[in-house]
């Protein structure tokens, strides 16, 4: 698949914040709701500096396996909070193009909305592909949230300078939520059911599950 190159790499804070904030533009909130192939996205760090980005693409409806790839690099940005993206996106955008089938949906690790500038890592991929993503986080990143009820879809809108930019969804019974941001052309009632479907076993959503035990374990 191509990924459009909307922007060069950032050499310093003040261009990847410029970017982001060029770019949170063209994010839109609405999109379609079935999805026939969904991506998952996740990078393992080896050391300081290399990293492993891994993308696997699964049938929507069976969850079964359609493809699988990996992309070596380095890290390409300091860490900074609210420019994570800018460390792993070269990687992640490697490891799409080397994809002979075009995803529907992208499940990010990581936030989307839910952001200091409103433009996390789904969104930013969703707009460089141009394909509905959605973001999940494992913690709590920006704004506050009651605890969801105990079961299984119970959810909590996330409140950032008053406004929903999430749900603290719970994906199994009794277990820690997860936090589901929209990224890019997809709704957060869509994004939400989608990552439910997508987990019907475990807290976190099975393309990311499956990604992240491919980009720590490389074939």
């Amino acid at each position: 698949m191509h990924v459009k190159q909307l922007h060069p790499w950032p050499s310093g804070v003040a261009e990847a914040e410029s970017i982001q904030d060029r770019l949170r533009g063209q994010v839109e909130l609405t999109g379609p709701d079935t999805f026939a192939l969904v991506a998952g996205l996740d990078v393992h760090y080896r050391g300081d500096d290399a990293l492993t980005a891994a993308v696997v693409v699964l049938d929507g409806g069976t969850l079964e396996p359609v493809e699988e790839v990996v992309a070596h690099g380095e890290t390409a940005f300091p860490y900074v909070p609210g420019l994570f993206a800018f460390r792993e996106l070269p990687a992640l955008v490697a490891a799409l193009e080397q994809l002979t089938v075009t995803p529907d949906l992208l499940v990010c690790d990581g936030y989307g909305l839910a952001h200091p500038r409103g433009f996390g890592l789904a969104c930013h991929l969703g707009v460089l592909t141009g394909l509905p993503a959605l973001g999940v986080g494992k913690t709590p990143f920006v704004g506050t949230h009651e605890p969801p009820g105990p079961g299984r879809g119970a959810w909590a809108p996330i409140i950032h300078e008053g406004v929903a930019v999430g749900r603290a969804l719970r994906t199994q019974p009794g277990v820690k939520p997860v936090y589901v941001s929209q990224g890019h052309r997809i709704s957060l009632d869509v994004a939400s059911s989608q990552v439910l479907h997508l987990s019907p076993h475990y807290r976190l959503p099975e393309p990311i599950r499956r990604a992240d035990h491919l980009a720590r374990h490389p074939t």
